[in-house]
């Protein structure tokens, strides 16, 4: 038994693995110009998360634009034409201008569905929920882009 656990010990600390933002900096992203377009409270939570500011004088980079929207569509009814499914999908347009002059663009795009509930409140709540749910998975999509590309 003791040979099998210093075995298994060994194996599992000298797999290699590294947590996926071992490499990812938290530096400020500093550019001249920032454009904010579509949901605002999507925008400010990105703009925070991402750690970016707005300053002419000691920029990284030239431009900044960020367009958000959200979507929330019924995807099925019963025979009474009462709900009983709702998918809300946000999409994020990233796109940044380098000081050379080179522009990366990507768009990203994340959904959820789910089912309606009897309670509207509860609803409200879970709903408030998979929002900030998909504006953090659109923030880790984005710090994956932003520090390896």
């Amino acid at each position: 038994m003791k040979k099998f656990l210093i075995l298994l010990l060994l194996f599992v600390s000298n797999c290699g693995y590294q947590p996926l933002y071992v490499g990812a900096s938290n530096e400020e992203l500093i550019f001249q110009e920032m454009n904010l377009q579509g949901d605002k409270k999507i925008n400010r939570k990105i703009i925070s998360a991402l750690n970016i500011s707005e300053n002419s004088d000691n920029a990284n980079f030239d431009e900044l634009l960020l367009d958000s929207k959200k979507s929330k569509q019924i995807t099925s009814k019963n025979s009474k034409g009462e709900v009983i499914s709702y998918k809300m999908s946000i999409e994020t347009n990233l796109i940044i201008k380098d000081k050379d002059g080179k522009i990366r663009n990507k768009i990203f795009i994340v959904d959820f569905s789910y089912n309606t509930k009897d309670n509207k409140f509860d609803l409200a709540e879970y709903e408030a929920q998979i929002h900030n749910n998909l504006i953090k998975e659109i923030i880790e999509d984005m710090i994956i882009y932003v520090n390896f590309k």
